[in-house]
């Protein structure tokens, strides 16, 4: 097992701002451990509330974006030893895919809530992407950390 990295891990969500439920659930769950820190976002579809997001959360202006794309390309820019190590996609499900897609061929690591995509093409096409990036890719189940499905699990077993 590689060792345990001695900084934060540097983390983007995309999507989960102002009035976005599921947002707020997973910088919730990054906190748990004091290991993540979230230093960068495009937290709305809409510019202005993305912002406004942002600066509700402590981002500086210069990670704090009106769109995914904006976020991308900046991250891009960066040295690699400043950029995020991973992102975060809680936008609404079919935006998804396209994100998740941008993110991976750029060789970034992902955690995407789910469903990943809408079609069975879809799918096969990240998998493929996310194969060939050799990146990391995970699939949100908070579910399965609550005490009532541990339980459940138990019982079933």
């Amino acid at each position: 097992m590689d060792a345990l990295p001695v900084r934060k891990l540097r983390c983007a969500m995309v999507g989960g701002g102002r009035d976005a439920f599921i947002g707020r659930v997973h910088r919730h769950a990054m906190a748990l451990d004091g290991r993540i820190d979230l230093v960068a976002g495009a937290l709305s579809s809409q510019a202005p509330k993305a912002l406004a997001s942002g600066r509700d959360l402590g981002l500086s202006d210069e990670r704090n974006h009106g769109t995914w794309q904006a976020l991308l390309e900046h991250e891009l820019s960066l040295p690699q030893a400043q950029r995020i190590d991973f992102v975060s996609i809680v936008t609404p499900n079919h935006v998804h895919y396209e994100v998740a897609k941008a993110f991976v061929e750029a060789g970034i690591h992902v955690v995407c809530d789910k469903p990943i995509t809408e079609t069975h093409a879809q799918a096969l096409d990240l998998v493929a992407r996310v194969k060939r990036s050799q990146r990391l890719f995970a699939i949100a189940h908070g579910y399965s950390a609550y005490p009532v499905m541990r339980h459940a699990r138990q019982l079933v077993r």
